[in-house]
């Protein structure tokens, strides 16, 4: 499949390792064995002070087994809740041969870690568990031929086990990590690639394994970034237009005058207030009068799908086969539909947060940030200060889902504590997430399906637009097909920020969202499927099989339709939905039951079943939590997430006009994975929740006769489709 931006990006990082000053690298360590990975050719480095005229290394990860025979695991990427913590740390103590107890991961800093692109699109089980267990399997080689030197026998005589290397023959004969890497210190890159393990020598990869981080966040121990205290740290708040993209005109701060010990901070738009009590900051900001010039309303969010479509007239074609003409004229039987999609927050537990501090010229930062390299370009350059002046240290998120990539927060903070010359920390209140957190998105799919009389595809057509081509790969077998992005000329289909003429199509910020676009056009192409089956004649599951031409696709569905019980009776008033989808290289299939209350409109979800073909699955507790998340966070786009607004003014503003996915309302679920643990794994933060859409809106029709166009899928379009 060809790779995606994301992918290209990440591959260009991975050709182009890090380069730093190797005794800049080693001296911000203590003892022990350090093994680097990189791909391409290489040089070995083996020894402190050896080899002193190759002055830079270059690498993408390390990790180093420490003197007490812990092993430290430096990775570039992140933990937002989604896991890796512990996959990671699962598949570094598979390799090295240790307890995963005693493995420790480092993730995120800027002056400690490889640089990393930042944690989104699933990559990191994909693309940094096989670096990771590459550089993890070369630490072992390498322990066992100082272990081999230090016991004076043949490096084949030993094995390990939980950190303890021995003569397989003569357990007495033995030493440990720590009593080889004691007064140490030892860099080596990889010359040759590493042997990894196969399937059947698996110990802990592949263990249902809960997260290394669990106790410590239901504890309360877990550190995130409106947590970190700072000696005389004053706490900053912002003072916001009411409507998106407002320039500031005047600002009026007499009454300020009633507070004491409260400091005003203007730098051109940002006007902020600063205290060392939190709530005396709020207070006060709203004390502040500012005249705001705001953009013109083009459109709410009624008319923002006949907007887009009106103003964006370009186009370029992603896929095609065939000649659609053909596909028209062959035809028994031509289905034509558009579908729309609105703009979704990603409403995590965790507001944007940001706490720093100057030391002189140098910024310290904790920051709930997707991005930690990027944050620290983006700040150096704001602030105009070298790259090296800003570190970025790890801290937890409390979730991202793609809202995080961006650092408008730790900008401002950065801004604030620069100048008052003051540790500040800067917390969004719900109101502000709302705002400034960059939405997914609305989008608008028109799909034009055909059908021969035998029930086969014979056309499809799917024009998009603002939703990108994330997983719209055709993978049913439809002859004459096009997919078309709709989007300003020369810009990419698969950009979140959509533009015309050079200016934001959409009236406020919009990003990334989990599967960004994916659960858009999966909605549209799976609510039309199931359209077009209808009007065949034909049983959703049937249809799909007999059109599939993806193998592993047409295996999956079937493993959920077992699972799921596709067959078994329905009571009055349920119904049951398909709906299929592929992202981040894994394949999906969801069944869902709702029960409808047809004089109300009201959709209860009974069951869902996910299942997915994600290659090997690493930690199967770990996945079985990502997919319930996805499934639950699907639910709520599906059913009842709307961002309301009128131009750039925003009305959704909490949780009691946006409303998530209730314990009350989440339905039995049930994950299966298909066997393929000598594959290599593939993305599984994001696929489970790409088809929740198209297979709640399949589910509804199915038991009441809705068939409703629009997400979410509410209780309004649900009797209006009824009546209709």
């Amino acid at each position: 499949m060809k790779p995606n931006k994301i992918d290209q990006l990440y591959f260009s990082d991975v050709n182009e390792p890090i380069r730093l000053d190797r005794r800049e690298f080693l001296k911000k360590l203590g003892g022990g064995i350090i093994v680097v990975f990189c791909l391409g050719k290489l040089s070995l480095l083996d020894g402190w002070g050896q080899n002193d005229a190759a002055d830079e290394l270059n690498f993408n990860a390390y990790l180093r087994v420490k003197e007490d025979g812990r092993v430290d695991c430096y990775t570039g990427k992140i933990e937002m809740g989604q896991g890796i913590i512990t996959s990671l740390a699962q598949v570094l103590a598979e390799e090295l041969e240790v307890p995963i107890s005693s493995v420790d991961m480092i993730m995120g800093d800027t002056e400690l870690c490889p640089y990393d692109a930042g944690t989104w699109g699933s990559l990191t089980t994909r693309f940094a568990d096989p670096v990771i267990r590459a550089a993890a399997a070369e630490a072992r080689e390498i322990l066992i031929d100082l272990a081999a030197e230090k016991l004076n026998v043949n490096k084949e005589e030993l094995t390990i086990e939980e950190g303890v290397i021995f003569v397989k023959n003569n357990t007495t004969i033995k030493t440990t990590f720590a009593e080889i890497t004691k007064g140490k210190k030892i860099v080596q890159s990889l010359s040759k690639k590493p042997s990894i393990k196969t399937s059947k020598e698996f110990k802990i990869i592949g263990k249902p394994t809960i997260s290394a981080d669990a106790v410590d966040k239901v504890t309360g121990k877990a550190m995130y970034s409106g947590d970190i205290k700072l000696p005389n740290m004053v706490y900053a708040t912002v003072v916001r237009p009411a409507v998106y993209g407002s320039k500031k005109l005047k600002v009026d701060a007499s009454g300020l005058a009633a507070f004491e010990g409260i400091q005003l901070i203007e730098e051109e738009d940002l006007v902020a207030v600063i205290h060392a009590d939190p709530e005396i900051a709020n207070k006060a900001a709203k004390k502040v009068k500012v005249s705001w010039e705001a953009p013109e309303a083009r459109a709410d969010n009624e008319s923002i799908f006949q907007y887009l479509e009106a103003h964006i007239k370009d186009s370029n074609v992603y896929e095609e086969a065939g000649n659609l003409e053909i596909g028209n004229k062959t035809s028994t039987k031509i289905i034509k539909t558009a579908y729309q999609d609105g703009y979704k927050a990603h409403a995590p537990i965790e507001t944007h947060a940001a706490t720093c501090y100057f030391e002189k010229d140098k910024l310290t930062m904790w920051v709930s940030s997707q991005t930690p390299f990027g944050t620290r370009e983006q700040l150096a350059n704001t602030l105009n200060i070298p790259l090296e002046n800003v570190h970025i240290k790890q801290i937890f998120l409390g979730g991202g889902f793609g809202g995080k990539i961006y650092n408008q927060q730790a900008i401002e903070a950065a801004k604030i504590a620069k100048s008052c010359g003051k540790p500040v920390q800067l917390v969004w209140s719900r109101k502000e997430e709302f705002m400034y957190d960059r939405f997914r998105p609305a989008a608008l799919m028109n799909v034009k399906s055909g059908v021969d009389d035998k029930g086969k595809l014979n056309l499809w057509e799917f024009d998009i637009y603002c939703a990108g081509t994330r997983g719209t790969k055709l993978f049913y077998d439809v002859p004459n097909n096009r997919t078309r992005m709709f989007n300003e000329k020369n810009v990419r289909g698969d950009s979140h920020t959509n533009r015309l003429n050079n200016v934001s199509v959409h009236p406020f910020g919009t990003g990334a969202w989990r599967a960004p676009g994916n659960n858009s056009t999966t909605f549209a192409r799976e609510s039309h499927i199931d359209t077009t089956a209808l009007a065949a004649g034909i049983d959703p599951l049937e249809f799909r099989l007999n059109n599939l031409k993806n193998v592993d696709m047409i295996v999956t569905l079937k493993l959920a339709a077992e699972t799921f019980g596709w067959t078994r009776k329905k009571e009055d008033g349920h119904g049951y939905g398909i709906a299929l989808g592929e992202d981040a290289g894994t394949c999906v299939a969801i069944l869902a039951e709702v029960f409808v209350d047809k004089s109300t409109g009201e959709v209860t979800p009974i069951k869902m079943v996910c299942a997915q073909d994600m290659g090997q699955v690493v930690n199967p507790h770990g996945a079985t939590v990502q997919t319930e998340g996805g499934l639950t966070m699907g639910l709520g786009y599906a059913l009842y997430e709307d961002v309301e607004f009128v131009g750039g003014k925003v009305k959704s503003k909490n949780f009691k006009n946006y409303t998530i996915t209730k314990f009350s309302k989440t339905p039995e679920i049930e994950c299966v994975f298909r066997d393929k643990m000598d594959s290599k794994p593939q993305g599984g933060g994001e696929p489970a929740i790409i088809c929740v859409g198209g297979a709640i809106a399949n589910a509804v029709f199915d038991a009441c006769g809705a068939r409703v166009n629009r997400i979410p899928v509410t209780p309004e379009r649900i009797l209006a489709a009824i009546k209709k």
